[in-house]
């Protein structure tokens, strides 16, 4: 069996052919340009395999409601040039294959969730964050995502502003200070005027940014109580974590019970920013045996 997968971000796509045990088979990215010479280089590859189904993981917002005329949709994003863009209609225009469709960060959380489950983490339920040019996040419970009316935008809840930091109005066109605003890679620039990869983890700009996504955290644990929060994206590394951990637990103030917090606060399993490719790989072949 091979299955397709397409992670559609606002920077690159990356199409990936896969098995039903998850391994890729075979995969290629090209950066995203014009909605027409984007997915015709998306079409292109996949008319090599003769693959049984697909799974969409794409940046948004995106129209995920079945009832809705615009199903299928990339909506009302500031990509340029790609504003209602009818994304599952191109493809099935091409391949009368079953398709799934969802954001990028879903396609990540249930790769993570696919992953726990194979490495024997008893998980029903997951949250999964990516912060990096942008901020977003996906949950899953009990293998089924939370949202209906649309997905989740949990990039834009608002926080507590850090007492050191109240000068900072925020980069988030909408809204300025929301957790994007405060925490996303541009921040540093904005802040500092040079990018996170130039600032050493002993710069206090990263102890405000981990009490930012501290908040996130909690946020996610009292109103979804799930098993396990994972956080990707080229801002995350371990040692950031350790100063986010910190945090939760000075914020949380042992409220309510919580895993041992380096099991609950974690950098994804997926490596090497996998997660989507392997969630869409998932969702493939349970949009084949439905």
């Amino acid at each position: 069996m091979l299955v397709g997968s397409i992670e559609a971000g606002g920077t690159k796509f990356v199409c990936a052919v896969g098995d039903e045990d998850y391994r890729i088979k075979d995969s290629v990215h090209f950066p995203t340009t014009t909605p027409e010479e984007t997915l015709q280089k998306t079409i292109d590859y996949f008319k090599k395999f003769d693959i049984e189904a697909l799974s969409i993981a794409s940046f948004g917002p995106i129209e995920l409601r079945k009832s809705s005329p615009k199903y299928g949709y990339i909506t009302s994003t500031p990509k340029p040039g790609w504003k209602d863009t009818d994304f599952i209609g191109a493809m099935k225009k091409e391949f009368s294959v079953p398709m799934f469709w969802t954001t990028d960060v879903n396609g990540s959380a249930y790769g993570e969730y696919v992953m726990s489950t194979l490495s024997n983490e008893k998980i029903d339920s997951l949250v999964y964050y990516t912060i990096g040019t942008g901020v977003g996040a996906g949950a899953i419970n009990k293998g089924e995502f939370v949202g209906n009316m649309g997905h989740p935008e949990m990039g834009h809840t608002f926080l507590k502003r850090h007492p050191d930091d109240l000068d900072f109005k925020g980069i988030c066109p909408y809204h300025g200070d929301c957790l994007e605003g405060l925490v996303a890679g541009p921040t540093f620039d904005a802040r500092l005027g040079k990018p996170g990869k130039d600032v050493p983890l002993t710069d206090h700009t990263w102890d405000i940014l981990a009490y930012y996504v501290a908040q996130a955290a909690i946020q996610s644990t009292l109103i979804l109580r799930p098993d396990k929060i994972v956080f990707g994206g080229g801002v995350v590394s371990e040692a950031f974590l350790v100063k986010v951990r910190a945090q939760f637990k000075e914020l949380l103030n042992d409220y309510v019970e919580v895993p041992s917090l380096d099991k609950y606060i974690t950098m994804p399993l997926v490596k090497d920013n996998g997660s989507a490719t392997l969630g869409d790989f998932a969702l493939a072949i349970r949009e084949l045996q439905a």
